[in-house]
Order: C-alpha cells, then sequence, then structure tokens
C-alpha cells in the first residue's frame, strides 16, 4: 500500500456536510482532502431546504450562487389533514420578513455538485470516485484512512478524519456505535412529477405534509424548477411494503387513491421518472467524536424527514465541527473533548427537532388544537420549522405538548472513555 502527503483533514464523503467541513477548514488555511465514493451530479433525496441555512450559505459564499438558480423559493411549510383539508401555512416571513426567513427547494444532484464545486473554491482537495475502505488507527487514535483511488490502495495520513458518508455512516458502524430509534422507523417510495398542482403566490415554493387518511403514513410534496414535483409517500415498511407485490410505483398510487389530499394535486399529473424506494430509519450515534474523529451530518444522526431538517442539519453540524477541528489543530490537541465540544449545542437542536417530529406522529395530536389554547407557542413552533433551533430555548413549548404527547427520551451520549 502507497502512501500520499499527510493532511491536516480527511473528510469521508462529499456531500454537504463534508463540503461544508472541507471548504471552512481551507478557509482557516488547513490542508483537507474530500474523498467522495461516486462521481457528481448524482441523484439524492431530500430537497427541501430550511431558513436557519441562511447563515451558512453567507459563510460558504453560496448565497450568490443560490440567488442565480432557477430553484424555487420556499416561504412557508403547509400541513394537509387526514380528511383532506388545508391548514393556514406556516409562512416564515411572517415573523421576520427579512430575505433570511426564505430558503429554497433544490434538485439535491445540482444542488449538492455547487456545494462541493464550491469546496474546491475554496482550495479543499477533492477527489471523486475515491473509495474509503477502512478508518485507520493507533490505538483508540485515528490517524488516517485507506482508500481506493484510481485501480490503487493507499494511505493518507491525517490529523484528523471526519465522517460524513451520511447513511452508509462508515466509523460509526465500524465503532459500534450507532443505534435505531426503535420508534421512528419507516420507508418511502416517491418519483417525480411534471404539472403537479401548486398553489400560488407566497405559497407557490412551499413544502406540503399531507395525511393519509388512516394516519399510517404521509406525503410530501416539494416543488423544484422546470415544473417538476418530488413527490413520496413516508410509512411504516410493513405497511408499504408486505403483501404489496414488486411495484413500488403502482403501490405509491394505491397509497394516493385513498389520500383526498394528494388525489387533487396528482390530478394532472405526469409521472415522469421511476420510484425510488428508501428506507428512512431513524438514528444517531451514541459518540459524536473521539481521538483524531468526528461525525457531521447523517453519519452522526438521521432524523426522519417530516420537517426536512436533514440538508440544515448537515450544514449545522459541518460547521460546529470544522471551527472545533481548526481550534483543536491549533492547540495541537485533537482529543475527543476538544473536537467533540459542540456535541451539547448539537444534540439539543437535534432533540427539538425531533420532539416535534414524536408530535407529527401521535395520531391524536392536533397543531391547531394546540395552538388554539396556547398561541403564546406559535413563533416557538415556526423557529423550528425553518431549523431555529440552537441558539432559542424551546422547552417550555414541549413542557406544554407533554399534555398531548409522549415525548421521547433526551439523547444522550457516552462519555469520552474508549469504546473501541
Amino acid at each position: 500500500m502507497s502512501t500520499i502527503d499527510s493532511q491536516d483533514c480527511v473528510v469521508m464523503g462529499g456531500g454537504p456536510a463534508g463540503a461544508t467541513v472541507g471548504a471552512i477548514l481551507a478557509d482557516h488555511g488547513r490542508r483537507v482532502l474530500i474523498l467522495e465514493k461516486g462521481g457528481f451530479p448524482r441523484h439524492h433525496i431530500g430537497e427541501s431546504l430550511m431558513p436557519e441555512t441562511y447563515g451558512i450559505f453567507k459563510r460558504l459564499g453560496m448565497l450568490e450562487k443560490l440567488r442565480a438558480s432557477h430553484f424555487p423559493v420556499k416561504e412557508s411549510v403547509q400541513f394537509v389533514s387526514a380528511s383532506g383539508r388545508d391548514s393556514q401555512p406556516f409562512f416564515f416571513t411572517d415573523r421576520d420578513p427579512g430575505e433570511w426567513s426564505r430558503t429554497w427547494q433544490v434538485p439535491r444532484d445540482r444542488f449538492d455538485k455547487m456545494m462541493l464545486d464550491n469546496a474546491r473554491e475554496h482550495g479543499a482537495q477533492v477527489r471523486e470516485q475515491a473509495n474509503v475502505k477502512d478508518v485507520l488507527f493507533d490505538g483508540d487514535r485515528a490517524i488516517g484512512v485507506r482508500a481506493m483511488i484510481d485501480g490503487e490502495t493507499v494511505g493518507i495520513p491525517a490529523r484528523v478524519v471526519v465522517d460524513a458518508t451520511g447513511m452508509n455512516a462508515l466509523l460509526s458502524r465500524k465503532l459500534g456505535i450507532r443505534q435505531a430509534d426503535a420508534d421512528l422507523k419507516n420507508a418511502s417510495i416517491y418519483a417525480y412529477f411534471k404539472n403537479a398542482h401548486r398553489d400560488t403566490g407566497r405559497n407557490a415554493g412551499a413544502t406540503i405534509i399531507i395525511n393519509t387518511p388512516d394516519r399510517k403514513g404521509w406525503f410530501w410534496v416539494i416543488p423544484l424548477d422546470n415544473d417538476i414535483t418530488s413527490i413520496g409517500v413516508v410509512a411504516p415498511p410493513s405497511h408499504l411494503f408486505s403483501g404489496r407485490g414488486d411495484d413500488p410505483l403502482a403501490t405509491f398510487f394505491e397509497e394516493a387513491e385513498d389520500c383526498p389530499g394528494i388525489q387533487r394535486r396528482l390530478e394532472k399529473a405526469e409521472c415522469v421518472s421511476r420510484a425510488f424506494v428508501t428506507s428512512d430509519f431513524s438514528a444517531c450515534s451514541r459518540r459524536l467524536a473521539g481521538d483524531g474523529w468526528v461525525l457531521v451530518g447523517d453519519a452522526f444522526g438521521f432524523l426522519d424527514p417530516v420537517y426536512s431538517s436533514g440538508v440544515m442539519l448537515a450544514l449545522a453540524s459541518g460547521e460546529m465541527a470544522a471551527d472545533a477541528i481548526h481550534d483543536a489543530l491549533l492547540a495541537d490537541d485533537p482529543s475527543a473533548e476538544r473536537l467533540g465540544r459542540f456535541a451539547p449545542k448539537l444534540v439539543d437542536g437535534i432533540q427539538m427537532i425531533r420532539q416535534l417530529v414524536y408530535a407529527f406522529y401521535n395520531r391524536e395530536f392536533s397543531f391547531a388544537d394546540f395552538l388554539r389554547k396556547y398561541p403564546q407557542y406559535h413563533d416557538d413552533l415556526v423557529r423550528v420549522l425553518i431549523g431555529d433551533v440552537f441558539k432559542n430555548d424551546l422547552h417550555d413549548m414541549f413542557s406544554a405538548m407533554k399534555e398531548y404527547v409522549d415525548m421521547p427520551n433526551p439523547i444522550r451520549l457516552d462519555s469520552g472513555a474508549s469504546i473501541r
């Protein structure tokens, strides 16, 4: 096995989390190498952004690129009841009319390529079609990776290794620290449609969440550019796949036939893709960092997609990790304690969204009824929907929700003791 130049940081994965780490570390003057297993552009789900991404996009120099795109602007989220009744949209700009209260609906093939190209522009080295086979350790400390590049196995020494491999979660699976959320086991079937019905005006770019009549599942409707709409159904795997045959698109339309909220949006629509199937099993790792390594994005934890928090959490964790890595290297101390210093902030934010996910899946809970009784929490609810969960105290709202919903236990990480 040959060896290439040592890096300050090797980032495994070039998606939004990895690209964020790479760009910020390069801005700090660090020698950083992003290794992406595939080639961009490539298909990926998770197309709806949260407005809280604005500040990170500004730091990354992405705002002008997004403004110049044809991606639909997202200003709201709307829920549709099991009977097909539309709620009033939650307009993010009602609480603050600034540009930072809007965001975009993004085709992930183009968006992810924009992010990775942006990391290159900031000075990060990027190698695509570079398959990381293993993370190398000296005792409990990560010291680099072994990868297949251009048909050759190479060792790459690094002071810090970042796992941004998404749901593959290469490092946390290797270390045996990833655990599923037993109450949030869902799967999805989705496809792309032309000429699906869209609202007009401020709600034209909204993400629509539609409950199925039996509340066994829900549909998402996400408008993209070129009159393409991403539409998917989410439900437990036992409901979507058991005894349903081997044609997922047929299952999708069977679910749509029974759902008035989606029927009228599909009335004149033409399906222009195959059906895609995913298993959206929520999971979280028991540790965020160790000596010489950090987890970011879905590689640390995946949260049910109902509120479209995935890209926001990827960017936020990537930004926090990059700054922690830079400071740790300045101190010549890439220890678990220094690299994982942002864990409480990140985990508390994830827990805020996770509690709202649990509320959504409770069949007896109604956001409308909750807000009629507690109108003072309307703004707090919108804050969660925009992803503003890292600097605001939202605990009072969730304490009130406990009257209606059994909330999940807090996410607790292991101590820094050895886990290998």
